[in-house]
């Protein structure tokens, strides 16, 4: 584990540090999805750093690899109750960037052959303005 000095939201900040996780967590809180579609979601990311990032999420309790026994295997990445607890946290993050960075959000649409169950953000998250 990365130094956190005691503080809670070092700790937090640590576990989610990482080109890629935030914007992993995000696609998965809309649906579990399979190694392509999450690598389709993120251009740039390689198949190497996208691996490394799903194993630190799973090795930190926010992402649950499943593995279904077909040929060939089929592998599915969900949230894990811990990862679905940080879903209103960053909703209020892209809120607070929205407001005083100026950046709004810019995430690519699901595609309509997700496999699992569609949520809507509105399902998961507040949408009452941070304040």
């Amino acid at each position: 584990m990365k130094q956190h000095f005691g503080c809670p939201i070092q700790a937090t900040s640590n576990v989610i540090a990482g080109k890629w996780k935030v914007l992993i967590l995000w696609h998965l809180s809309f649906a579990s999805s399979r190694f392509s579609e999450i690598r389709s979601l993120l251009p740039g990311v390689s198949e190497k750093v996208l691996a490394a990032q799903l194993r630190e999420l799973e090795k930190d309790g926010l992402v649950i690899r499943t593995i279904t026994q077909t040929v060939p295997p089929r592998v599915d990445y969900r949230l894990s109750a811990a990862g679905e607890e940080l879903i209103p946290i960053m909703r209020k993050m892209c809120d607070w960037a929205g407001i005083y960075l100026g950046v709004q959000p810019n995430f690519p649409p699901r595609s309509l052959g997700v496999s699992g169950p569609v949520r809507t953000p509105s399902e998961l998250i507040p949408t009452e303005p941070i304040g």
